[in-house]
């Protein structure tokens, strides 16, 4: 089964409030939408995202802009302003998220 990564079919975007994190995910093309839709859920963005987020992830659908967002929660060890983490803001979060991979099938 052929695989590919997020960022061979998606754009992304992602910010931090506190020791929550956003990820947005938008599809390149409108056949890449039902790709995103079944492949990226909840689950796999926890899994992908084990070592840092310890809290629930949500994921909310946006059909009119062929996007998936993401609130993943007890995220960036208490947020910008309190973590002794490097880089304890959610802006990098996307460009790690788009590097997983999916099965290119729908």
């Amino acid at each position: 089964m052929k695989r590919i990564q997020l960022i061979d079919i998606a754009h992304g975007r992602s910010g931090d409030k506190g020791n929550k994190a956003n990820i947005g995910i938008i599809a390149k093309a409108p056949e890449y939408f039902p790709l995103l839709v079944k492949h990226v859920t909840a689950d796999r963005v926890k899994a992908h995202f084990t070592e840092f987020c310890h809290g629930a992830v949500e994921r909310f659908e946006l059909p009119n802009l062929m996007a998936l967002n993401f609130l993943l929660h007890e995220t960036l060890d208490g947020g910008g302003t309190v973590s002794l983490r490097t880089d304890a803001q959610g802006k990098t979060l996307c460009a790690a998220l788009l590097r997983m991979y999916i099965p290119l099938t729908i």
